[in-house]
């Protein structure tokens, strides 16, 4: 397959570009103000939840790295059977009445026409572009999927080594710095204190001990009402997409155990050091990881459906 080398700037027009069965701008002709109404969506959440990029980063490798990015993610249970928002690792994902929301939107203008999983990859973006990071083109004309099965959902959890986090990463043909940069998406978002507790209930040399400090503050306000409080996984700009969190990390103030194991494992702390030195390259490096990951195990053509509710599978005809 003919490889196309794809250059992310700010502002450029959008060219007919193909990645991988993929294209920029596959809606023009058929729902030409499609990109334009996901980011109207977006930037009307944004405006009073800035924490929802975070929720649609999550949302949006939550789904891709479960069968591809084919919007099972977003697939609601019933009484018949459970999806993958039953499964442990996504019962706090959020977001999904924005993705409701543009869904909505897009039905009244060109129905059956834009698929939930390009929603959810442009609403990423968006959210990205939004809270200061890079405009980045997506290729777009994915399908959604048919299957949502909750035991499917094996993803990289917070405890684990560089090492062990690289195998999920590898099997999805992504690169160390692929993942590195991934997890860049850090520089937003929260954790609740039971993904990092034993790092602040015991010495733990690789954690600043004034951040430690803080979060067993934090930690130790638990209540009835909030038996799992959270804290910003970076502490310096958390709502903003930028590179602070590779500076926070080299600092020794890494939230999570996987965060700080990036600075300080030989696999990845050149790459983190780059980052943390180069915001330039670390917004060029997002907008290309994010592209990639956005184009795992994508259905297209004929393969999947168009969903018309984003939250059930359309009906099956009868042959």
């Amino acid at each position: 397959m003919m490889r196309l080398k794809v250059t992310f700037v700010l502002f450029l027009l959008i060219l007919p570009l193909a990645f991988a069965n993929l294209r920029v701008g596959f809606y023009r002709r058929s729902c030409p103000n499609a990109e334009s109404i996901v980011r109207a969506a977006v930037r009307r959440r944004l405006s009073r939840d800035k924490s929802i990029t975070a929720a649609l980063l999550r949302m949006h490798f939550h789904d891709c790295f479960v069968r591809g990015c084919d919007a099972s993610i977003l697939i609601d249970s019933n009484s018949k059977s459970s999806s993958e928002k039953d499964a442990g690792p996504n019962l706090t994902v959020r977001g999904f009445e924005l993705i409701d929301e543009a869904k909505k939107a897009l039905e009244a203008t060109c129905p059956s026409k834009v698929s939930c999983a390009d929603i959810i990859t442009l609403a990423t973006r968006d959210a990205v572009f939004l809270s200061g990071g890079p405009f980045y083109f997506v290729p777009t004309g994915r399908r959604d999927g048919l299957v949502s099965d909750p035991d499917e959902v094996n993803l990289p959890g917070p405890t684990l080594t560089v090492s062990e986090a690289f195998r999920a990463f590898r099997a999805k043909n992504m690169s160390m710095d692929d993942m590195v940069t991934l997890l860049g998406a850090h520089t937003v978002g929260v954790a609740h204190c039971s993904f990092f507790l034993d790092r602040i209930t015991r010495p733990d040399p690789t954690m600043d001990r004034g951040l430690a400090a803080k979060l067993r503050s934090i930690c130790g306000a638990a209540s009835g009402t909030n038996p799992d409080p959270t804290a910003f996984l970076d502490q310096a700009t958390p709502f903003a997409v930028d590179n602070q969190f590779f500076k926070q990390i080299g600092l020794k103030r890494g939230v999570m155990k996987i965060d700080q194991e990036l600075a300080n494992d030989p696999l990845s702390r050149r790459i983190v050091s780059g980052f943390a030195a180069n915001a330039t390259l670390f917004r060029t490096r997002f907008a290309q990881a994010m592209v990639k990951m956005g184009n795992i195990q994508v259905l297209v053509g004929k393969a999947g459906e168009i969903r018309k509710n984003c939250r059930v599978f359309n009906p099956r005809r009868r042959i």
